[in-house]
């Protein structure tokens, strides 16, 4: 009689831990993430603006039609990278992910408290190897330390109403997104 709960109990485990390892197995298994959807379209160290999203089709998904958006694919093998995007009037974060699609830092337009976003990414080696300038502190210099070599840099900027979309792509137009020569 004790058999059949047990067998049950056994297959509930065995199912969870098969379910869980599948789960967190995905993203490292998966063809068609965001970093290699990106890649057919988008050179390296550059600023490229996203299609709008519609029924039939979006470059990413759940994509929010009320973004204008725009992407850096980024490599920090040849030095740092240095990224300039002027605000929207609206509303525009920056947010940057590991070639695995996992975010680990975000800034928005009010936290910037500029006219632009301006920050450097590096890798920590390349963060260490800088040299210090006394003359310049942290509020004048956003310095972003990237877990990985490569990935993805978001931009969005929001359009409030559809007819504003054009004001929130001219934006994003002005943003770049180029390395910098590492330090001599």
């Amino acid at each position: 009689m004790i058999r059949l709960p047990l067998w049950i109990l056994g297959a509930l485990l065995l199912g969870g831990i098969v379910h869980l390892s599948t789960v967190l197995a995905m993203p490292e298994a998966a063809t068609q993430d965001a970093y290699s959807r990106l890649a057919r379209m988008s050179p390296v160290n550059a600023v490229v603006q996203l299609s709008a999203p519609n029924a039939q089709d979006a470059t990413m998904p759940f994509m929010d039609p009320a973004f204008a958006v725009a992407v850096c694919r980024y490599d920090l093998s040849a030095g740092s990278l240095k990224l300039s995007a002027p605000v929207s009037q609206a509303y525009t974060s920056v947010t940057f992910y590991t070639r695995n699609s996992v975010a680990y830092y975000a800034i928005n337009d009010r936290a910037a408290g500029r006219r632009a976003i301006e920050l450097d990414l590096m890798t920590p080696v390349q963060h260490a190897q800088m040299p210090e300038e006394e003359d310049v502190t942290a509020a004048d210099r956003l310095i972003i330390e990237s877990p990985t070599r490569r990935g993805l840099i978001v931009l969005r900027a929001l359009a409030p109403e559809p007819g504003l979309m054009a004001m929130a792509r001219r934006a994003l137009a002005g943003a770049q997104c180029r390395s910098e020569p590492p330090p001599q």
